[in-house]
This record gives C-alpha cells, structure tokens and sequence, in this order.
C-alpha cells in the first residue's frame, strides 16, 4: 500500500483571496482525494432579509452579500418581488438593468484573469489589468454614484437614468477596454508561461460537467451549453447581440479564453444598448405587497444565482433564499482537483474564480 500525505490548502493561504479549505490527500506530488469546507464567512444575510428588513429595503441588503456582483445580487431579488407583486418592467428599465449586468461580469472577469496572471508569476499584468478594469469601475460610478455598492436597482425601475455625458463616457471607455483586451487576448494565446503551459491542466470533462451540475465559465470551457441568459426570457438578450460562449478543452486555458471572450461580447452588449435605449421612464409604481412564492434565475459573473423569496402580504419576507454559483459549483472543482499535481493546485483554484463572499453568507 501506498504512502499518502494530508496536505491543506487554506483557509489562509497566498494564493486564496477568501477563506475556503482544500484538504489533498497527495501520493507524492498528485492529489488522489479533496475536502473542502467553506464555512468560514457566515453572516446571516438571509435571516436579516426576513426579521430585520421590510421587503422594499431586501434588494440594498443583499447586494451586500458580495462586492463582485452585487448588482446581479439586487436584480435577482427584484425581480423576484416584482413576479409577487404582478409587475413587469418596460424595455427601458430592462436595457439599463442589463447595461449594469453586463458591465458588472466584465470586471468580474477581469479581476479573476488579473490573479490568474499574478498565480502564474505576472505581477506586472496582474496590475496593469487592475488598472485597465478601473476604466468599467468608472463608468459603474458614473451612472450609480457608487464605486461598489451601487444600489442602483430598486423594486419598479432604477434609481439614476443615462446622460449624454454618460452616454460618452461609456463610449470613449469601452472603446479603450477593446483595444486593451484584444492586447490581453493575444498574450494569453501565444505567451507560455502565462496560459499555454496550462493546457490539459485542470480538466472538467463535458461528461464531468454533466454529472456535477457545472454552470458558468467553468461549465461553458467544458463545452457544456448553460447560461441563464439564454435560458430565461426575463430580459431580451437576444435583441443587443448575445453570443454564448464555449471552448471544448475544460482545462485552464479554456476558462481564461471564455472569460476574454465574454468581455469582448460583455463590451458589445452595452455597447448595443447604450446605442438603442428604448423611451421610457426609469420608474415605474409597483404596487402592494409581496404574497406567494417566486422563483428568479440570473446569470451571474461565475454563473447561475438562483434566488427564492416568499411573502404572505405583509411587509416582511418568509423567507429569502439564495444559492450562489461557486457554492454550486463546488463538486465539480473537487473532481478537477483529483488527477492534478499538487504545484498547479493555486492556478486550478484561480480559474474557478471562486467567491466565498457569496457562498458563506
């Protein structure tokens, strides 16, 4: 019999940005078998939104749950109280709705390529990608007044409309974001150190991503066809150019291609709307009081968020209930573990993108 070694990753450890726990077990440098815990963060943001908060201040209150895709977060609950209450948004909305999604997945996207390349020893990228990100961070500002919690979305519209000055600011910086990911693009598929060396590492089989309910980037590197977004005819994504995108690898580099090429149709996308922004107020009168139970899907930065809420016609919530995608997607990351050497253990974990903000909450 084989000897085998316990080895820890996390919950501290230079290459997690949060506190999740990989236990190895490792016959000498390949992991045979994975734990995970990650419970490290909890907050009790779902008790809050049923004992603390009336319904109409719910959609603030769970933004709150991660800093990354805090607008995805507001927008699932909303539209979740919006089905309870029998209303539905005009296109106006929905276009501006849509604008702050999409632009939200871009630095998403850009945050976990920029420590895909700081894993890989670019500490000169890694930066220089943080600083190409500020150019969506601005823009987000911009039209919220907020840099991160942009509490931009409430129940019946959304809380500022787009200027000319906006309307140019968004042209001008996307222009320039192109420019810089076509850049991004072309060193990631020529440059070894930084992508190539990861082929054929960290691979989720399509049959893999089957079998553990995969979704997001790390389903669609697998080839697997998932988004919500063209699952769902909350919003019509069709009419402003979305494009699924998918690799057929699974590994690392085919997680990185599908984030740059989501950023690319990410960028076309608001593109699209700013250019065709429907007439209509950006506020609109949702009367009464959440009664029922509704069920809302949204695709998230890292994949399906998947929101329940229940209200009986009073002013405070049943229940909210919420299930993030890296939380979803944990099984499968266990199994890309398995096979794998335990060196390329930090690279495997940065391209889940995982946010335990999210999942622990």
């Amino acid at each position: 019999m084989k000897k085998t070694i316990q080895i820890p990753l996390g919950s501290q450890h230079i290459s997690l940005l949060e506190p999740i726990r990989f236990k190895f077990e490792c016959e000498n440098e390949k992991i045979i078998g994975v734990d995970a815990d990650v419970g490290f963060v909890h907050r009790g943001v779902e008790l809050a939104c049923t004992r603390s908060f009336e319904f109409k201040q719910v959609g603030y209150v769970v933004a709150r749950v991660c800093g990354l895709c805090a607008i995805t977060h507001s927008l699932s609950y909303t539209l979740a109280v919006e089905k309870l209450l029998g209303y539905e948004a005009n296109d106006r909305i929905k276009y501006l709705r849509m604008l702050m999604v999409e632009l939200d997945r871009i630095h998403s996207h850009m945050l976990c390529l920029a420590h895909t390349a700081e894993n890989a020893g670019f500490e000169a990228l890694f930066m220089q990608i943080m600083g190409d990100r500020e150019l969506i961070m601005d823009v987000q500002e911009a039209i919220s007044g907020n840099r991160v919690q942009f509490d931009y979305i409430s129940i019946g519209g959304v809380n500022r409309d787009l200027t000319p000055e906006l309307v140019a600011l968004i042209h001008k910086n996307l222009g320039v974001l192109t420019s810089k990911i076509d850049t991004l693009i072309g060193l990631f598929d020529n440059n070894w150190s930084l992508s190539l060396k990861y082929k054929g590492v960290g691979v989720l089989s399509l049959e893999d991503a089957y079998t553990y309910n995969a979704l997001g980037p790390l389903a669609r590197a697998a080839g697997l066809v998932t988004d919500v977004r063209a699952e769902t005819s909350d919003f019509p994504y069709e009419d402003i150019g979305y494009k699924m995108i998918l690799e057929a690898t699974g590994d690392i580099h085919a997680r990185n291609f599908v984030r740059l090429r989501e950023i690319v149709n990410s960028i076309e996308m608001c593109q699209n709307i700013v250019n065709n922004l429907p007439v209509g107020e950006i506020q609109e009168k949702a009367k009464g009081k959440p009664n029922g139970e509704a069920v809302v899907r949204v695709e998230a930065p890292r994949g399906e968020l998947f929101y329940l809420v229940r209200g009986s016609g009073q002013n405070m919530l049943d229940r909210v209930r919420i299930k993030t995608p890296t939380f979803s997607a944990i099984p499968a990351m266990m199994e890309v573990f398995k096979g794998a050497e335990y060196a390329d253990a930090p690279a495997i974990l940065a391209s889940f993108d995982p946010c335990m903000s999210c999942t622990a909450k």
